[in-house]
Order: structure tokens, then sequence, then C-alpha cells
């Protein structure tokens, strides 16, 4: 989306080679950077996914959230077109394939277990609309999955579908993409 470029540097602070891009970058290395400090940690949108919304991120405590989860470096990055806030509608379930108990989020959850969803995993999940940022721990921290509308129709019916460093069904917070 050309209404929401990122400027990528290939050093720490915004110095050294400095980029623009207003599209998809499959591979940084491809486009003549080795180190970029936004995106996933691997080309092709896989790995650590990260969601950077507007605003400036000088180093990689700045995106990454957890010295426990060090990714120093980005090789591909991705804008997320689906992001309506405002409108946005998530429906969890206890069990894959849309099985078991049923949740409904229009909203951020900082905690689901305050919110009274019993244990601390999600079997799958039905995006309805918008772009919502799940984590491993509550208050957002952890791993981040990021789940669209646009991709997969939604649907995202296993934890192989988050993202190919999903492990676990561990969520415990979610958030809205802003727009």
């Amino acid at each position: 989306n050309s209404s929401h470029p990122i400027v990528v540097w290939d050093e720490p602070f915004f110095q050294g080679k400095r980029h623009e891009f207003s599209t998809d970058c499959y591979s940084t290395p491809e486009r003549g950077f080795s180190t970029v400090l936004w995106g996933q940690g691997h080309c092709g949108f896989q790995g650590q996914q990260f969601v950077l919304e507007r605003g400036e991120y000088p180093c990689w405590e700045a995106w990454s959230g957890s010295n426990a989860y060090h990714v120093d470096r980005m090789s591909s990055f991705r804008p997320i077109t689906c992001a309506e806030h405002g409108r946005s509608q998530l429906l969890l379930f206890e069990q894959e394939n849309f099985q078991g108990r049923r949740g409904e989020l229009s909203d951020d959850c900082p905690s689901l277990p305050a919110l009274g969803w019993g244990g601390s995993a999600v079997g799958s999940f039905l995006v309805c609309s918008g772009a919502w940022v799940c984590s491993q721990y509550p208050g957002y921290r952890g791993f981040q999955y990021l789940l669209e509308s646009d991709s997969h129709a939604g649907e995202y019916k296993h934890v192989r579908e988050w993202g190919s460093h999903a492990q676990t069904g561990q969520v415990q917070s979610i958030r809205r993409v802003q727009q």
C-alpha cells in the first residue's frame, strides 16, 4: 500500500544505507540490504513476526519488545492492508477446526485469563474483520502471531496456520492492529 511506506536503514539508530519501500519486500538481501531492522526474521515472510505500527524504531529492542526474543535483523516485510481498528471482530475457539468453547472479541484484550478464558491455549481463530496480533503472554508479551481477515479467508484452523514459528497454541492477550 503506497500510502503506508516503510523507511529502513541497515544500521541501528537510523544510520547507514537508507531505502523507502511501499510494497512487500520478500528478501532484503535481494534488494541490496544484508541487514535491515524491520519485518520478519527470515526471507519469504518466515520466522518470528513483529507488527510495526506508525512510529520510529531506532534499534531491535524497540520493536522486539523483549530481550528474550533477540532478533536484530529483518529479512522480509510487508504492509498489513486489512487493518480496520474500529470495525475489527475475531472469534476464538478452544479447539482446532472451530470446535469447543467459543469467544468473541471486538476490542483489545490484555489478558484472556482475566476475561474468563479458561486455560492458556486457543485452538483456532476466525477473523471476521480487521487484523489482530495474538501474544503468547498477558500484556502483549512473548511470541506474536498476526491474523488477518484477508489471509486464509480469515480462517486459522490450527496453530500451524498462525505462522512458520508457531509451536504452541498458547495465546493470552490479543489486540487489534492500528490503521
